[in-house]
């Protein structure tokens, strides 16, 4: 007899609901508790906000998308043969220092309306360069040299449902909390027993499911190994009818554009959340961002490869923006985009981009601050190829940000979620859940001599007090000492650096102190 679990794995169809198999381990649906959530999480009465994650698989080449203009001779010279010429670049109203790709009008559009923030040089120290791997970090909220079985998403819904699955779903917990448009539940999902959300494979699925419609199974052992299990998991599953019920009292929705996946899924995102679900979070992707080669034509850089996934990945969530305002629900949903890495300053000779490490993110709604956090990448005179953009922002702030700032998570349960204090950013409005103002980047924060230096380098930094973080990172951006990493009064300090021992090169100082951050450059000769 076949192998139940080999059946399911090889037999069963892309499109089914929860519950579901990967690797033996049940997918089981998550249920929000309404109340409780209203209480513990919003208690300002915001009872309904939605998170949307966006994820851009294949590690996206961020200098190509961010476009930096203050820095466009250096970034010329890195990407002789794939960069974008200047007059196609993309403006941003009241920035000057950076644009965006030319294929990225919707996202240019949703910027001066307010409804973007961009962050620069989001990674993490000892970045990786294994899509694997890359993925399980940035799905984990994990360091670089740490092993998590839990995801960061699973981890904040256990923390606000202890006991999962016990008792869910119940009268007051009908609908789940956390969907995933995908054939598998991602590990950003994975509670500390049991995924803590559902997947939806596909929308051509998706919509089988919501209409009762069943695909035709043929007239084999296999077959009827399948219809037990459609008929088991339509018997068992929970939260079929709540799906239904949302999808049903949605009849027209604002125009999406055509043959974009990215965009399937996020007109099913918005049917569910206009149609009365109470679900918190929700995954979507999109693939293709691993341009080792014909990034760009050749005639005309500004298309190709790249373009075309930057316009699909932009049309469709300017689609979804302008949706959620026709529903009449956009105030009540932030989104952002990530991809697990990434790509090397300088181009290689086929036309792309290879595996790099830090890079943007963006962040929308109507809710987010209009701007770009950050200062634009160092991009050296003359580029190598391992040279990489240092990291500014460790993305773990950004999703500590995130759940601070928009889903009003607490700093105890914070601390649970994410495992250690991180900074909190100013990407939300003021007054969404605490009120962080923005920070400027000020040179003279951090005072880094001699510069070029030999032996010794000394850091004289500024500190308004609290928790700061001084490092040291190589060239390729990676972590090569921490300096500094505590409680500080308000002031001005200095500490060494014995880089005798480094080679001759590029390095980066990065300051961390509370909101605020700062990368300069080191030179050591």
């Amino acid at each position: 007899m076949m192998d139940r679990r080999k059946f399911i794995q090889n037999y069963l169809p892309a499109g089914i609901m929860v519950p579901s198999f990967v690797h033996g381990m049940g997918i089981k649906a998550f249920n929000p508790g309404h109340s409780f959530l209203n209480n513990l999480l919003l208690p300002a009465g915001d009872n309904d906000r939605v998170f949307v994650l966006v994820q851009l698989n294949g590690g996206n080449d961020g200098l190509n998308t961010v476009i930096p203009l203050d820095r466009f001779s250096n970034y010329v010279n890195a990407r002789k043969n794939i960069f974008i010429d200047e007059s196609k670049v993309l403006k941003l109203d009241g920035n000057r220092r950076v644009g965006l790709h030319p294929a990225m009008t919707g996202m240019q559009q949703m910027y001066n309306e307010g409804k973007l923030h961009i962050v620069q040089s989001v990674g993490y120290p000892q970045p990786s360069f294994s899509h694997f791997r890359a993925t399980d970090i940035w799905m984990s909220a994990s360091s670089s040299n740490q092993i998590l079985n839990t995801g960061w998403v699973g981890r904040f819904l256990d923390e606000v449902y202890p006991g999962f699955p016990s008792g869910y779903p119940n009268s007051t917990m009908t609908d789940p909390l956390a969907i995933q448009i995908g054939s598998v539940t991602s590990m950003a999902l994975q509670g500390p027993a049991q995924p803590m959300g559902m997947s939806i494979s596909n929308p051509s699925s998706f919509y089988n499911l919501v209409n009762n419609q069943v695909d035709p199974t043929p007239n084999t052992n296999a077959g009827k190994e399948l219809k037990f299990i459609r008929e088991m998991t339509n018997q068992t599953q929970q939260y079929g009818g709540v799906i239904k019920a949302a999808n049903a009292k949605v009849t027209v929705q604002n125009p999406y554009p055509t043959s974009n996946s990215l965009a399937d899924q996020l007109k099913i995102v918005a049917r569910l959340i206009k149609g009365g679900l109470k679900t918190k979070i929700y995954m979507v992707s999109y693939g293709g961002f691993d341009t080792h080669s014909a990034q760009v034509n050749s005639g005309d850089t500004s298309s190709g490869n790249h373009a075309k996934l930057l316009g699909s990945v932009s049309d469709a969530i300017k689609a979804f923006q302008d949706d959620l305002k026709y529903l009449g629900v956009e105030d009540r949903v932030v989104g952002m985009t990530f991809s697990e890495f990434g790509r090397r300053i300088l181009s290689n000779a086929s036309m792309g981009t290879d595996h790099g490490s830090a890079a943007p993110v963006f962040i929308f709604g109507t809710k987010v601050q209009q701007g770009v956090s950050g200062d634009t990448p160092a991009i050296p005179v003359t580029a190598t190829v391992g040279d990489n953009i240092p990291y500014q922002y460790d993305f773990r702030s950004v999703y500590s940000s995130i759940l601070a700032n928009w889903l009003c998570v607490d700093n105890n349960m914070l601390n649970n979620v994410m495992l250690k204090n991180f900074q909190n950013l100013p990407i939300t409005e003021l007054g969404t859940c605490s009120v962080i103002n923005p920070v400027g980047a000020v040179d003279d924060r951090i005072v880094l001599y001699p510069n070029p230096f030999h032996k010794t380098l000394s850091i004289q930094f500024k500190t308004d007090g609290g928790h700061t973080l001084v490092q040291v990172l190589d060239g390729a951006g990676r972590l090569i000492k921490i300096l500094l990493d505590r409680e500080f009064q308000a002031g001005t300090y200095k500490v060494d650096f014995d880089g005798e021992y480094l080679p001759a090169g590029i390095y980066y100082v990065r300051l961390q102190n509370m909101v605020f951050q700062k990368v300069k450059t080191a030179l050591k000769v």
